[in-house]
């Protein structure tokens, strides 16, 4: 069995395996933290997103939680003013680029980014930054599934999946506000090498599978 580490979270004493993130200790001991691109068996960790900041006593920078492993002693806080301004600027700008159409959405009640804007107390409708809308077209061409480049958050969950279950079918192409998750080539899915596994579709946080 491997070493236990005492730490507190949020102000309640915890004692959890050596090696263990921050971030899952806190959700296995029903401390929510947001997160998008979170994958518990990816290492090293996606930390794409930004959203699982978290503040560590002694600490001037506030640390990724899905980064940083446990220490003993380690005194954390995940829910400050400091952590949650810092989250809300974060998804504004991620919500910037994303459409907004919870009523026509299939993910609808089951989105990631709802649970966050609860959370945070904001709305998924942004007026703090510039829209930037994106008309990538959809992907309709496989028989069980689509994929909607435009509500893509770039979490890269569904490139992990595909690299280490699948056939590698997807990957990131260009850069900055360019970034689409593609296939080799861009071809579509139906003439990808994609295995029709639909893990893609089960690990996404936001329906664009």
């Amino acid at each position: 069995m491997p070493d236990l580490v005492n730490l507190t979270i949020d102000g309640i004493p915890l004692a959890v395996a050596e090696g263990t993130r921050i971030l899952w200790a806190a959700l296995d001991n029903d401390i929510y933290i947001p997160r998008l691109c979170a994958i518990r068996e990816a290492n090293p960790p996606l930390a794409a997103c930004r959203l699982c900041l978290v503040e560590i006593e002694g600490r001037q920078d506030l640390v990724t939680s899905c980064t940083e492993a446990v220490a003993e002693g380690m005194v954390v806080k995940t829910n400050t003013p400091r952590v949650n301004r810092v989250r809300r600027t974060a998804f504004q700008l991620l919500m910037s680029n994303h459409p907004v159409n919870c009523a026509k959405c299939l993910s609808r009640g089951n989105c990631e980014l709802q649970n966050i804007a609860r959370y945070l107390g904001v709305s998924l409708r942004q007026r703090r930054f510039r829209t930037i809308s994106r008309s990538l077209p959809v992907d309709q061409s496989h028989p069980l599934f689509t994929y909607d480049p435009n509500l893509c958050v770039l979490c890269g969950k569904c490139v992990w999946v595909c690299n280490e279950r699948s056939v590698g079918t997807l990957n990131f192409a260009f850069r900055g506000i360019e970034t689409v998750v593609s296939t080799f080539a861009d071809v579509p899915l139906a003439e990808s090498s994609c295995n029709s596994c639909g893990e893609c579709v089960a690990i996404c946080p936001v329906g664009a599978f």
